[in-house]
């Protein structure tokens, strides 16, 4: 990892780029959930390929997290919550043959993971703005994975705790590009 100091124009421009592909995260957040919420007692095809789809734009985003913030902090983090969601996709696509259960365990598993990589990538971006939500949400995403895991054991298990989980990610990146609307500016 670099230890260069970001330069402020450095620093205004990324959270400008950030802004924008958070303001698009939570729009597919929500969209997403609306979409899956008709779906949430059964896996149909339409939703096995939802719920492939949303960690495959995980990956799309820390692409394009990467690119924007790698003048400011080395991408390498970016790059494992690259990896993890992509297996995870693959992990979903296989488990939805098996059922709602299994589905809840990769989703809880990658939830965990790439929460813990959201936080981490979080706290040392806390002088650019706006990430307080993003530390919040890395947090709660771990916990809600757990919960994942968890919920698959249960009688009756539904997709409504991972469309749970999609709205409310999908709020704190509203949150956190409004917060960086400020540092935004500056660029």
């Amino acid at each position: 990892m670099s230890t260069t100091v970001a330069q402020p124009a450095t620093l205004t421009g990324t959270a400008a780029a950030l802004r924008k592909l958070y303001f698009v995260r939570f729009a597919f957040a929500i969209v997403w959930a609306l979409v899956m919420f008709t779906m949430a007692k059964e896996i149909s095809p339409v939703a096995a390929v939802l719920l492939v789809v949303y960690p495959l734009f995980d990956v799309g985003a820390a692409v394009v997290d990467a690119n924007s913030s790698r003048d400011t902090r080395s991408p390498v983090l970016l790059y494992v919550n690259m990896a993890v969601s992509l297996v995870a996709a693959v992990g979903v696509g296989v488990a939805a043959a098996s059922g709602i259960p299994a589905v809840l365990r990769v989703w809880g598993a990658w939830a965990i993971v790439s929460g813990l990589v959201q936080l981490i990538v979080a706290v040392p971006r806390r002088r650019m703005g706006g990430q307080w939500p993003m530390i919040l949400s890395g947090g709660i995403s771990v916990l809600a994975g757990a919960s994942f895991v968890a919920s698959a054991g249960a009688d009756d298990p539904t997709l409504a705790s991972a469309i749970g989980y999609a709205v409310p990610g999908g709020i704190f990146f509203l949150v956190s590009a409004l917060r960086l609307g400020r540092a935004a500016k500056e660029a």
